[in-house]
């Protein structure tokens, strides 16, 4: 086996061997049978099925253990074959040649503190492990070779089950019939389902941003990271001298996500402007002035030291971060007050001004980046 055991195509022809009454027997089950009933038995058992009777199945890279269990003294071989017909000699292999096995025990390959153990390997589809018992050992040097000094299994020469047990009845056949036995176990490759991953792009305005996804450091912006999960995750996007950007980004498998954040122009970390101290609420009495009592509505009741361009800028900032606007940069203007707010690719730029006449205007324009 190729640092693993692999498996078995199931053989469906009656017997390759000759007429003769003591050649050994091939079945759809069985490899090589014994054609009287010796007093010895042997019985291999794969460690997700300890009953024998089923098809458990391993994935490829899993560990894998085989367990004998014989009612005498005896020497046990065991060969893999493979769902493409090679064949594989798993024991006695380069890492272990201690293969006898006493009566009425059950020893496990590989041991607890043995220097080698199985894994699973390719290709996908039916396996099958046999055992074979003898009260003598056998000589397999006909049967079975290492091609490399590197190999820690040899492997049987014969290509197919068929040819396996025409080679294994050749080498049986010196002894006495009733001092050999076999017995078959089956397991499966299965086929391991490919992991969805997907690609995101995430763009940025300004140098030596970084990426911050699930929890994990990606690395710099403006930049395609691949071979992602797919799913939806948190990400983070973060740069010198601005407030850091969250958000959530769903990758799809086979597809690339785009991500564009536009952080504030300035290069500095925007400084939260201080709020006015909260007076009780005054219900206006109307001053007979139709548009002064609707500016009145709008902006609130306000004291008469608070200047309404604030409190103006200020509701229409709180309004947009109720709709998931982010606040990247809030400053003082000779005429007012200005504001940038971002959410995904959009930034929103809120400008309140102080006009003649008592008046105040408030301009609200939003931009949205894309990608293609």
């Amino acid at each position: 086996m190729k640092t693993t055991p692999t498996a078995v195509l199931a053989l469906t022809a009656a017997s390759i061997l000759s007429t003769a009454t003591a050649a050994p027997k091939i079945s759809a089950q069985s490899i090589i049978v014994n054609p009287t009933t010796p007093d010895l038995s042997v019985s291999v058992r794969v460690d997700k099925d300890t009953s024998g009777q089923q098809n458990p199945a391993y994935k490829v890279g899993e560990a894998i253990s085989i367990s004998t269990t014989v009612n005498r003294d005896a020497y046990v071989y065991l060969f893999n074959v493979n769902p493409d017909g090679t064949v594989d000699q798993i024991l006695p292999n380069r890492l272990s040649s201690e293969n006898l096995v006493k009566a009425n025990t059950t020893k496990t390959f590989p041991a607890e503190g043995d220097s080698f153990k199985y894994t699973v390997a390719g290709p996908i589809g039916q396996n099958k492990v046999l055992a074979l018992a003898s009260l003598t050992p056998l000589n397999l040097d006909q049967i079975s070779s290492f091609k490399t000094q590197q190999d820690q299994f040899a492997t049987v020469n014969a290509k197919t089950q068929a040819g396996l047990a025409q080679a294994l009845s050749i080498v049986v056949s010196p002894i006495p019939q009733n001092s050999w036995v076999s017995d078959t176990s089956f397991y499966t490759v299965a086929a391991v389902n490919p992991v969805a991953t997907g690609s995101l792009f995430v763009g940025t305005n300004v140098a030596n941003a970084t990426v911050v996804l699930n929890g994990q450091r990606l690395g710099g912006a403006n930049v395609t990271y691949s071979n992602l999960r797919a799913g939806t995750f948190p990400v983070r996007v973060q740069a010198p001298g601005f407030r850091d950007y969250t958000t959530t980004v769903s990758i799809r498998g086979g597809a690339t996500t785009n991500l564009n954040v536009e952080f504030a122009p300035q290069g500095r970390a925007p400084t939260p402007m201080p709020r006015p101290v909260a007076t009780p609420p005054v219900t206006p009495s109307g001053t007979g002035n139709t548009v002064l009592d609707f500016i009145g509505e709008l902006l609130g009741a306000v004291a008469p030291a608070q200047d309404p361009a604030r409190s103006a800028y200020d509701r229409k900032i709180e309004d947009l971060q109720g709709q998931g606007y982010v606040l990247q940069q809030s400053v003082s203007t000779t005429t007012g007050f200005q504001g940038v707010l971002v959410r995904g690719a959009s930034s929103v730029t809120v400008t309140v001004d102080r006009g003649q006449g008592r008046t105040v205007r408030v301009n609200v324009s939003e931009t949205t980046t894309y990608r293609y």
